[in-house]
């Protein structure tokens, strides 16, 4: 396991992240279709991430409705985990009560949700607490403010986003260095191999404004494990056969699957440790988050940080993945052409 600066931090974190929305009782709605991993579940899923070096853990108030911030803190419990040698993370906005006030990440909604969280995890601060979602309502300045007086009051270490445009981010970050705020560390967004998309503008942001980026759904929500398309071996069971998310061209999807079936052959690998290790091999990743609702399922994924891709595995699944033209990237990058000059030399 290798571990990561997490953002201009000074923290560091496994490059696997345990995602734990499977935690929790499947029961109506959106949850029924993810999660359904009880207490003694959990325990094993969070004690064998542990022992494989991952000290990384994402969750989120809405996932289950609370139940997932409250098996984790549980297992921590059970387990008996020194609150140092864990990074936890979750994250707020999603609705959580039937009020108008209950979602969103206004002032009231953050400061309300974050001591809810704190009392389901059973610990005294949060690590990474981050903005779930993008709120069309609430002026940047008062979450960002908001969010400061957490971190100031020792509730929250640090804050990061989930799911926001490039140019929202940039504008925070701004608001944030004028104003003294604590700023966003990290990007929580959806990235895989058959959803490159995050390469036009949110990456170049991350790198220039030195961010750390956590990959959600790294396996498209199953649609690349190999279970599903053309020469799948499987009947396509699954999340992904119920909730078909996050959209994904399936053409694309499918030509990609195809290209990592052949290099997973040649490792002996699955299909799916390709595409995670894919993915653990661009350098602006910080964390993988994966998730898991059996053991012998986070085993599978926990191998990809073993696997290898060499200079012509990865030159395969660039070329299949890559991302058709779109301006004005084509013509920054036509432009930009010759304007680095050679290293200068000094005549003699």
């Amino acid at each position: 396991m290798r571990y990561n600066q997490l953002g201009n931090t000074g923290l560091f974190v496994s490059e696997i992240c345990l995602g734990t929305m499977t935690f929790g009782a499947a029961g109506g709605g959106i949850w029924g279709g993810i999660a359904d991993v009880d207490q003694d579940a959990a325990d094993r899923i969070v004690e064998r991430s542990l022992a494989a070096g991952v000290n990384f853990i994402d969750t989120a108030d809405v996932y289950s409705f609370g139940d997932s911030e409250r098996l984790l803190g549980q297992s921590l419990h059970n387990l008996g985990i020194a609150r140092k040698d864990v990074v936890i993370a979750t994250k707020v906005y999603g609705q959580m009560g039937e009020g108008p006030n209950d979602r969103g990440a206004s002032r009231g909604h953050i400061m309300d949700s974050v001591e809810a969280s704190l009392d389901r995890l059973q610990v005294d601060h949060i690590d990474l607490y981050q903005i779930h979602a993008t709120d069309t309502v609430t002026p940047i300045d008062e979450t960002l403010r908001a969010l400061d007086d957490l971190v100031s009051g020792g509730l929250v270490r640090y804050v990061g986003v989930s799911n926001w445009q490039a140019w929202k981010i940039a504008k925070a970050l701004g608001v944030s260095e004028r104003k003294g705020f604590a700023r966003f560390e990290t990007l929580q967004a959806y990235y895989s191999i058959a959803g490159r998309d995050l390469e036009r503008e949110i990456v170049p942001l991350l790198n220039e404004e030195k961010m750390g980026l956590m990959v959600w759904s790294p396996l498209a929500g199953g649609l690349l494990s190999g279970k599903y398309g053309p020469g799948a071996p499987g009947n396509g069971e699954g999340r992904r056969a119920n909730f078909d998310f996050p959209p994904v061209d399936k053409d694309r999807a499918w030509a990609c699957v195809a290209a990592m079936r052949e290099v997973a052959e040649k490792h002996g690998a699955s299909v799916a440790e390709v595409a995670l290790a894919f993915i653990l091999s661009k350098p602006f990743v910080t964390s993988v988050i994966i998730g898991a609702k059996r053991v012998e399922q986070l085993e599978e994924n926990l191998k990809a940080v073993q696997l290898r891709l060499d200079a012509g595995d990865l030159e395969k699944l660039d070329a299949v993945s890559a991302l058709p033209p779109e301006y004005p990237g084509w013509m920054v990058g036509r432009q930009a052409a010759g304007r680095r000059p050679p290293p200068f030399e000094a005549k003699a």
